[in-house]
């Protein structure tokens, strides 16, 4: 890569998880940078091309203060998404660095995901697709598929009333389910408004049927559904997680699975991805998984290549992102966006 530090660029890093394609170069070229789409091979290679950008876009990229500090022309770094666990944000603001996201990319899709992997387990409906493909033919069967409750009527608990948890909860109003949620950060007055009661979490965990997780990873929420938390679940409930692997505790979760406390989990996440070799819920039919893709659409990656060159070329033009994370950043003396502009 050409070392000119006249060279306004915008580097966007991918990963083999993350076929963005949909910045738009134009946009950006007519903010005056230069937008490049690259791979390394290492991480000295990542640092060494991470350290040219003006404006740094990462999806799975860990963004430590360590790595933040070596980004010495960077006024910004996008996170090419919703979660911000991958970025050191008070690093970022000491730094003078603006941190932006994609706040509602992918809503629709997670939301739809969810409520996919909710009827998947309730209606089993992988392990229905295995009993046909072995050339069994069951119209029912207590054996093979009951128990099995309608959906309707039950009780959806969400831990998280973000704007996922909130799209999810207007969607299963409309398939009958009971809404409770736990949400430290929302009023009572902003749940009611979509017809959500609030609740403290041991509420919710012990009278949802179904539990549906929608919080970001942080210390806080770090194995949040422990033992202790899937203990006071109802006998025979049900959990649903497509937000952060490591939000659940897998270990507890298998026993809960095992036991029979639960009967069924939905995971689009695990705590260590990508997962490679054998996982103990392989064995288990009342489980079903995906691969970490509820975000996945085409309008979900285009609506999100507009926003994050929106972003990209807004710091170009020496203005604040208009998902700027780190507010705190506008009042440090040390902040780039002013000086490098």
């Amino acid at each position: 890569m050409k070392n000119d530090k006249n060279l306004r660029l915008v580097l966007w890093m991918e990963s083999n998880f993350d076929p963005y394609h949909s910045i738009d170069a134009q946009m950006i070229e007519e903010a005056g940078g230069t937008l490049r789409i690259v791979k390394a091979a290492n991480e000295e290679e990542q640092m060494r091309l991470a350290a040219e950008a003006t404006v740094f876009l990462g999806g799975w990229i860990p963004m430590p203060r360590s790595f933040l500090e070596r980004l010495d022309r960077a006024v910004g770094v996008i996170r090419t998404g919703i979660g911000l666990d991958t970025v050191d944000q008070a690093a970022a603001t000491e730094l003078g660095i603006c941190v932006g996201n994609v706040p509602d990319f992918c809503l629709q899709e997670v939301a739809e995901h969810t409520l996919a992997l909710i009827f998947s387990v309730t209606r089993k409906i992988v392990h229905a697709d295995r009993i046909v493909r072995m050339g069994k033919w069951h119209r029912w069967s207590a054996q093979d598929m009951l128990p099995m409750h309608r959906v309707s009527g039950q009780t959806l608990g969400l831990i998280g009333l973000g704007n996922i948890g909130r799209t999810v909860a207007m969607k299963a109003r409309a398939l009958g389910l009971r809404l409770v949620a736990y949400d430290p950060f929302v009023s009572p007055e902003s749940a009611s408004g979509i017809d959500v009661r609030l609740a403290e979490l041991e509420e919710v965990l012990s009278t949802a049927d179904i539990v549906s997780l929608h919080v970001p990873l942080s210390p806080k929420t770090h194995h949040l559904i422990n033992q202790e938390a899937l203990g006071k679940m109802k006998q025979g409930a049900i959990l649903i997680n497509t937000s952060r692997g490591p939000v659940v505790d897998e270990r507890a979760l298998l026993d809960a699975l095992q036991s029979g406390k639960l009967s069924g989990a939905g995971l689009d996440v695990l705590e260590k991805e990508p997962q490679k070799g054998p996982h103990p819920f392989f064995d288990l039919d009342n489980v079903v998984m995906t691969c970490h893709y509820a975000s996945c659409s085409v309008e979900a990656y285009a609506n999100m290549g507009l926003q994050i060159s929106q972003q990209a070329s807004a710091m170009l033009r020496g203005e604040f992102p208009h998902n700027l994370v780190n507010q705190d950043v506008k009042d440090v003396p040390q902040l780039r966006l002013q000086k490098r502009m």
